[in-house]
């Protein structure tokens, strides 16, 4: 290790550049400051003085997506690249935007930010701030930190939400039954997080775009001789960051996924149970026991939208899994399996991955194309082990190399011809975390390689990418649904995704949902979690019933398991709370209204779906540090119950507002802990003053029937709006005006409360003509032509 700081710059610009600045260091570094917008701007360290990779796959163009063999990263095409005022002397330099001040030390290379008053909001470390190591292949980018700073993000990792004081590697691994407190790595690459400081209630970003091994460590590593700080470690490539600057953290997010590419929008019946086990296609008698499932959920009264076909169904004579192939013994007749499911309205995506062993049936075939990231010394596939059949076992193989046309190519025309001449309905992207460790093997890059150390998530990004793609042209005008468990930065432009194969227990229960806040703040809104544990022994019925209740306000609800004692966690698993589970699964049903529309949202803002308490209330001290509980939407605050025997629960409600519990109707003021029922059917809710919930009706499927019912759960002690988006939830033509928005409101007119819906955008016919309002009113006060029952006004408005 030959570690060097960047010293001594010298202008490489010309004069009459206003929004790229060049440095170059004593030993032929380079430093490059571009603003690309007022409040966004991009910083590259290449200590090689030019980059090591010169193209990216995240940051989008004016499109919003990179083209498949990437985008060059020094095109400033998608953005403004507004004329900076720049000063300078011996010691420093500084350029001004609208929104930004940054000043330059050049001497050690350090940066100071500042907010266009002078606010100084980040700095680097002095002496220190951009590091690399001449021996070897490693960047530094070290910051100060404040020790009342809060950062959030870093995709899916383990622990609090507030990442102060941790370590953290961003290197995707298969984390079979991990600890959600305190496993690290896990199963995904995302480098952008969000700095909040409270005292300034300022927020900004920080995205690094590089594939390379990453370490962040936000406070765990002390130096005296330094003072405080953080840094950014990656084992190759460039740092190569965006400063994202807010001022709130929504609009961090906001601008971080116009960078990156906003969230897609899944088809509506995305967001209804999706049923999974891998019991049933590890069976003998897998189609058997698939269509047990079916029958039961129809028996049960359980609706579904999807079931996941896992990865048995392509286990061959000898229990090896071989993707894109059918065991004809376990499955005799796949189209007849599909026509089962589909005939119940529920749809079926296929378990594949991203490798084949070297006794796949394809091997060769693919081998002799060129289809396999390849050995540095030989040019052969480069061979690594695999999970292969049961728990830990595993052969060898080679992985696909998405970066060459040959694998590319062969992914698409698999899912073509192995998964969707069959009905199959979307594709299951799975252990996909690219574990081959020797950072020289070879991805054909298109045509200009460059080795798996810098490409490990971008192999999992272009997965997403080729069976996105596939899908568009096998199902025209159809929006796809892909599912990957693996992810990068950019992933959200293709799928949903959740934590991977959780531990079975209350801990688990409770740490999954920092993991879950912590992705929706990276720009990765359509996530979930295994319901019930997916490793380990099967959940009691008090565990599983409180894990579904906080479950089904995730944009991704499903239960999922490979239990270690033989079980199978199914929503029917515990006859003695089945009447609870049917009802939670019924609720969820009811929400889709309200889901589907903050999915809308997500998908024109990058706003999370589920936020943690600090995005709507930053500046109550009490909500920056909130872990557990959450808001759905900018309305609902969700209590999950977190404690075995649990029949109460202690909730802090964020102050600045009036809150009303859902169940009872009683309100509350904000800024105080109180003690609130929690039997065990019943999960802590409030809806904040002016919270609108749209309910819809009880269905066995999306589309089972007109979705013509509305009831709308207002819960007001001044006036209120809520803007609820209906579409046909399945095509693209919402992209051309196909959709409508039906504004919700509440006035109080002296003594009485008038409720209204009208359309402001009419795009797509309603399927209703009139909607119910439920109002829990502060005050009590009538709603005009409204009814009371049970303490709440009813009433009942034409849409105009």
């Amino acid at each position: 290790m030959r570690l060097t700081s960047l010293r001594d710059l010298r202008t490489a610009h010309s004069a009459s550049e206003r929004s790229l600045f060049r440095f170059t260091g004593s030993r032929g570094e380079r430093l490059h400051i571009t603003a690309l917008e007022p409040d966004v701007v991009r910083v590259q360290h290449l200590p090689d003085g030019d980059a090591r990779l010169n193209r990216t796959w995240v940051v989008v163009g004016k499109d919003g997506d990179t083209p498949v063999e990437g985008r060059l990263r020094d095109d400033l095409t998608p953005f403004s690249t507004p004329d900076c005022q720049t000063s300078s002397s011996d010691s420093y330099w500084r350029a001004e935007t609208r929104q930004l001040s940054i000043t330059l030390d050049l001497a050690d290379g350090h940066l100071e930010w500042h907010t266009a008053d002078g606010i100084p909001i980040a700095a680097d470390l002095k002496r220190r701030a951009y590091t690399y190591d001449r021996a070897g292949r490693s960047v530094y980018h070290y910051l100060q930190r404040r020790s009342d700073e809060h950062y959030f993000g870093f995709g899916e990792r383990s622990g609090p939400l507030d990442k102060q004081g941790l370590r953290l590697e961003m290197r995707n691994i298969d984390a079979l039954g991990y600890n959600a407190e305190t496993s690290d790595p896990l199963y995904k690459h995302i480098p952008f997080y969000i700095t909040f400081i409270p005292h300034l209630n300022i927020a900004y970003g920080l995205f690094y775009d590089n594939f390379a091994t990453t370490v962040f460590d936000l406070g765990k590593e002390i130096d005296a001789l330094w003072g405080s700080y953080r840094l950014m470690k990656a084992d190759d490539g460039d740092v190569d960051y965006y400063f994202i600057y807010g001022p709130t953290i929504e609009a961090v997010i906001e601008k971080y996924t116009r960078l990156t590419g906003r969230p897609a929008l899944l088809p509506r019946w995305a967001f209804g149970y999706l049923g999974s086990t891998m019991s049933y296609t590890d069976a003998a008698n897998a189609q058997e026991q698939l269509h047990q499932f079916v029958t039961l959920c129809q028996q049960h009264d359980i609706p579904c939208d999807l079931f996941h076909l896992s990865s048995g169904y392509s286990m061959d004579a000898e229990g090896r899994r071989n993707v894109f192939t059918w065991n004809r013994s376990r499955v005799p007749s796949p189209e007849d399996m599909v026509n089962d499911f589909h005939a119940a309205g529920i749809r079926l995506a296929a378990n594949i991955k991203p490798y084949l062993l070297t006794t796949h049936p394809q091997y060769e075939q693919v081998r002799m194309a060129g289809g396999f990231i390849r050995d540095p010394d030989t040019g052969e596939p480069a061979s690594t082990r695999f999970w292969s059949g049961g728990r830990y076992e595993s052969a060898d193989g080679a992985y696909i190399d998405f970066t060459s046309a040959a694998g590319f190519n062969w992914w698409q025309q698999q899912i073509r011809t192995a998964l969707y001449s069959f009905g199959i309905d979307a594709p299951w992207n799975d252990n996909n975390e690219f574990g081959l460790w020797d950072d020289d093997a070879v991805c054909a890059g298109f045509g200009n390689p460059l080795p798996v150390g810098l490409a490990r998530p971008l192999q999992t990004l272009l997965m997403a990418r080729a069976s996105y793609d596939v899908t568009r042209e096998a199902k025209p005008g159809l929006r796809p649904f892909i599912l990957s468990r693996a992810g990068t930065a950019g992933i959200q432009r293709y799928v949903q995704t959740w934590s991977g194969d959780n531990e079975t227990s209350w801990h688990t229960l409770r740490y999954n949902i920092p993991m879950g806040l912590g992705l929706s703040l990276s720009g990765v809104p359509n996530i979930g979690h295994d319901v019930g544990g997916f490793s380990g022994p099967a959940p009691d019925p008090e565990l599983f019933v409180r894990w579904v209740q906080c479950g089904i306000f995730h944009p991704r609800f499903t239960i999922h398991s490979w239990n270690t004692d033989g079980t199978v966690n199914e929503p029917w698993m515990h006859p003695s709370v089945l009447p609870i589970i049917r009802d939670l699964f019924r609720f969820r049903y009811r929400l889709l209204p309200y889901l589907y529309t903050l999915a809308f949202e997500a998908h024109q803002t990058g706003h999370p779906i589920i936020r943690p308490l600090v995005y709507h209330f930053p500046q109550d001290k009490r909500c920056q540090t909130e872990s557990f509980d959450f808001m759905l939407g900018s309305h609902l605050l969700v209590a999950p119950v977190l404690e075995p025997g649990a029949r109460t629960r202690r909730v802090y409600l964020p102050a600045g507002t009036w809150w009303c519990d859902f169940h009872s109707g009683q309100w509350y003021m904000g800024g105080s802990e109180i003690e609130v029922p929690a039997p065990l059917e019943q999960i802590p809710l409030f809806v904040a003053d002016g919270g609108i919930l749209p309910l819809g009706g009880v269905m066995r499927y999306v589309g089972e029937r007109p979705d013509d019912v509305r009831e709308i759960h207002a819960f007001v002690r001044g006036d209120a709006t809520f803007t609820l988006i209906e579409d046909d939830g399945v095509s693209f033509d919402y992209q051309q005006g196909g959709y409508t928005e039906v504004q919700l409101s509440l006035q109080r007119m002296g003594d009485h409360w008038t409720v209204n819906a009208r359309r402001l955008h009419n795009g797509y016919t309603l399927p209703y003509r009139e909607v119910d309002f439920v109002v829990a009113a502060g005050d009590g006060a009538p709603v005009t032509g409204g009814t009371l029952e049970g303490g709440r006004w009813r009433a009942r408005v034409t849409v105009l």
